[in-house]
C-alpha cells in the first residue's frame, strides 16, 4: 500500500448531500474541497440513492428489491435494482464532468460504500431475516460487494486518473455488536455478533479494499461511542468519527483513540455541524473539539497537521444547500488552519 495520497491540510466530506442534481453536487464538492473531493450521495432521490441501495448497486450476481420493510434479496435484478445501478452511473458521469472542468485536478477522490455489517443489517433474506443472521449469506454478500467495489475503484481511476480512497460507512455496527437491531417484524432483536467475528469480517473487506485501491481504508462510524479499538485492529488506516460527541467520552474510549493516533492511524474528525446551527460558527468554534481532544490526550497540536483530516460531523442529507456550501468552506479552511494555526490558537 502506498503512502496516503491526500496532501497535508486537505479536508473532505462524509458523503451525502442535499438535493437531487448530481451535476450540481459534484460541482460544489470539487469547488469547495478541491484537494480531496468525494463522490456525492443524493439520498433525496429515493429508492436506490440511499447508502444501502447504492452499495447494493455494486453487488455482483446478487440483486435486491424494495419491500415494505426495506431492501430484500431477490432472484434477479428488477426495477428497483436497475434504478440503483442507473443512479450510481449518473453520479459517476457527473463526477467525471466536474473533474474535467476543475482547474486543478485532485490527486485523490473518496468513494463511500456501506461496510459489511451495515450492508448485511440493511438487507433481508427471502424469508424475512436480516442477511447478518445467516453466516453463508453474510460471506456471500461481503464477497459480492468486494468484487463490485473493485470494479468501481478501477472505473473511478480510469475516469479521473486520481487515486481512490475507499470509505466504509458502518453506522449499524454498534447495534450489531450490542444486539440491539430490531428484527424485521419489530417484535424482537437480532442476537449480538461477537467482537472477534465482527473484526474478522471487517478485516477481510478492509484488506481487500486496501489491496485494490493502494490507499489507507477509512471506516466511518459517527456513533457517540464508536468501537475504535475493534476498527483499528481490523486494519482501518483511518477512522472517521464525530469529534463533537467526544467531550464526555469515557477514559477507555479516549485511550483507544490515543493509541490509534499514536500508532499512525489518521483521524477524520467530524467538526463542522451537518445541520445549520442557530448561531453561525467561527473557524475557532468548529476547531475547539479537535483542540480539546489533542490537549486531553497529551499530544502536541502539530498532530492535527499530519494525522488529521477535518470533515463535517455527518452527511448533509438534511441540510439546506446554502448551509452545505458554507459548511464545506469551513471544513476546507479548517484543514488549512491545522497546518498553519492562527496565532490566537
Amino acid at each position: 500500500m502506498s503512502e496516503r495520497a491526500w496532501p497535508p491540510g486537505a479536508a473532505t466530506g462524509i458523503g451525502s448531500m442535499p438535493g437531487a442534481d448530481p451535476g450540481e453536487a459534484a460541482a460544489v464538492v470539487f469547488g469547495e474541497l478541491p484537494e480531496f473531493p468525494h463522490l456525492p450521495e443524493l439520498p433525496a432521490r429515493g429508492v436506490g440513492a440511499d447508502l444501502i441501495g447504492r452499495t447494493a448497486a455494486l453487488l455482483v450476481d446478487l440483486a435486491v428489491e424494495v419491500v415494505p420493510s426495506g431492501y430484500r434479496v431477490t432472484a434477479r435484478p428488477g426495477r428497483d435494482h436497475r434504478r440503483a445501478v442507473d443512479l450510481l452511473r449518473w453520479d459517476l458521469d457527473a463526477l467525471e464532468a466536474a473533474h474535467d472542468r476543475a482547474g486543478t485536478k485532485p490527486r485523490v477522490i473518496k468513494l463511500q460504500v456501506a461496510g459489511p455489517w451495515t450492508l448485511a443489517a440493511g438487507i433481508e433474506l427471502p424469508r424475512g431475516h436480516r442477511v447478518l443472521t445467516d453466516p453463508g449469506a453474510l460471506r456471500e454478500f461481503a464477497e459480492s460487494a468486494g468484487e463490485g467495489l473493485a470494479g468501481q475503484v478501477a472505473e473511478l481511476k480510469s475516469r479521473t486518473g486520481a487515486e481512490v480512497v475507499v470509505q466504509f460507512d458502518e453506522p449499524s455496527l454498534p447495534d450489531v455488536l450490542a444486539g440491539s437491531l430490531p428484527t424485521p417484524s419489530g417484535y424482537g432483536t437480532v442476537p449480538s455478533v461477537p467482537e472477534p467475528e465482527a473484526r474478522s469480517l471487517l478485516a477481510s473487506v478492509i484488506e481487500h479494499a486496501g489491496r485494490i485501491s493502494g490507499q489507507p481504508v477509512v471506516v466511518h462510524c459517527c456513533a457517540p461511542r464508536p468501537p475504535v479499538g475493534l476498527l483499528r485492529s481490523a486494519g482501518a488506516g483511518a477512522l472517521a468519527l464525530d469529534a463533537t460527541l467526544l467531550d464526555g467520552a469515557p477514559g477507555s474510549l479516549l485511550d483507544e483513540i490515543g493509541e490509534a493516533w499514536d500508532g499512525g492511524t489518521v483521524l477524520f474528525l467530524g467538526l463542522v455541524p451537518a445541520l445549520e446551527p442557530a448561531t453561525p460558527p467561527t473557524l475557532h468554534d468548529v476547531a475547539r473539539p479537535a483542540l480539546r481532544l489533542v490537549d486531553r490526550l497529551g499530544f502536541n497540536r502539530s498532530i492535527l497537521a499530519g494525522r488529521t483530516v477535518p470533515t463535517p460531523t455527518c452527511g448533509f442529507a438534511g441540510a439546506t444547500t446554502a448551509w452545505m456550501r458554507r459548511a464545506l468552506a469551513l471544513t476546507r479552511d479548517l484543514g488549512k488552519a491545522f497546518t498553519e494555526p492562527p496565532e490566537s490558537w
